[in-house]
């Protein structure tokens, strides 16, 4: 059996030689590669046969098949390149030996696929508008983590043990919040960093700088929820929260502060409204709303933006503020909700999706 099946082999080879050298493009080069090379190949057919040949034959015809092998895989990369480089058909061809196409340089620049100069994400765009509007009216800047703690997050904030926003599946919890007392999270709202701002004025004060005080204060930034995502919810959002502590202040200082920035950002013609609503850390407490336009085609709709209200007094002695001397107000708005309400967007998940159809239009 040794010597008939060695020269099987050597017209399994001749014959994959001839076939190969006539192969002209990526096409039948697969092919090729299929009958000869294959898990069903016949080459592969060939080794199955190595069974048959008396044991003291087996070494010289498995070298022989191995040798098939490398070499067939060797003249298959060959004959690839050769084709990359003709075309197949002695011209100047692509990869693949397609007929026709460039030889890839890969020196050469890449194509410009560019719509035009690059701008910023409306996101950044209306945050920056907003920090501007509100630093007219003489707020600063403030930030705070992503990642905080239940005591920042609930705790100073008014919210009892077993508020349904401390649930789990309400927030992104990065602890176990059943097996540690200050659980770590990523933030579920922008009024963490009231929190912060006011705690930073108090250490202040009691090292002898008062500058902390008054408090006039915005805090851009992303804040997490597991909510379902539709055209008006995301998991993930960005908020901006405004604070100010002084002596005196009323509802009506609230209500005066949102109406001035609601004209200045959307135009003498906005129209705001304030609805009684309750938030464990303000007290009173109030949804603000605008009517806007999402379509062009449709009418304009009352549209919740936010949340507002007087800072609670437990809030506040929480921080170490005497509630008795200094009085506040907040609010919380969704920088999506204004982008939507400002540029007529139907749906948040437009903001996310880099479509430059979408971004360069605005």
């Amino acid at each position: 059996m040794l010597w008939p099946m060695l020269q099987e082999l050597d017209q399994l080879e001749s014959e994959a030689r001839a076939k190969l050298a006539q192969a002209a493009d990526a096409d039948t080069l697969d092919r090729w590669r299929q009958e000869f090379l294959g898990n069903s190949g016949r080459l592969k057919a060939a080794m199955g046969n190595l069974k048959d040949v008396p044991k003291d034959q087996k070494p010289a015809v498995g070298a022989r098949l191995n040798q098939l092998k490398s070499e067939f895989e060797e003249a298959l990369t060959a004959r690839r390149t050769e084709l990359g480089a003709t075309g197949g058909n002695g011209q100047v061809g692509g990869q693949g030996g397609r007929p026709g196409q460039p030889c890839l340089d890969p020196t050469e620049p890449g194509l410009n696929y560019s719509t035009g100069p690059g701008r910023r994400h409306i996101i950044t765009r209306v945050r920056d508008e907003l920090v501007e509007v509100f630093a007219r009216m003489g707020f600063q800047v403030a930030s705070g983590p992503e990642l905080e703690d239940d005591e920042h997050n609930f705790v100073k904030l008014n919210i009892p043990a077993h508020h349904p926003a401390r649930e789990p599946i309400d927030n992104y919890f990065i602890d176990d919040p059943r097996k540690t007392d200050r659980p770590r999270m990523l933030r579920s709202q922008t009024s963490t960093v009231q929190v912060r701002v006011m705690e930073d004025a108090v250490r202040r004060l009691k090292s002898g700088d008062p500058s902390g005080f008054p408090i006039r204060v915005v805090a851009p930034g992303r804040v997490y929820r597991p909510d379902t995502v539709d055209a008006t919810h995301s998991f993930m959002f960005h908020q901006i929260e405004g604070l100010a502590i002084d002596r005196g202040l009323s509802m009506a200082d609230l209500k005066s502060c949102l109406l001035h920035f609601a004209r200045a950002y959307f135009g003498p013609e906005a129209e705001v409204r304030l609805r009684p609503s309750y938030f464990p850390f303000t007290e009173p407490s109030a949804e603000f709303d605008m009517k806007i336009r999402l379509r062009p085609d449709q009418p304009a709709r009352w549209v919740e933006l936010g949340g507002c209200g007087m800072v609670d007094p437990a809030v506040l002695s929480m921080c170490g503020i005497d509630p008795e001397e200094w009085s506040g107000f907040a609010f919380g708005f969704g920088i999506e909700r204004l982008a939507m309400g400002k540029y007529a967007i139907p749906d948040i998940r437009m903001l996310f999706e880099n479509d430059l159809r979408f971004l360069t239009q605005l």
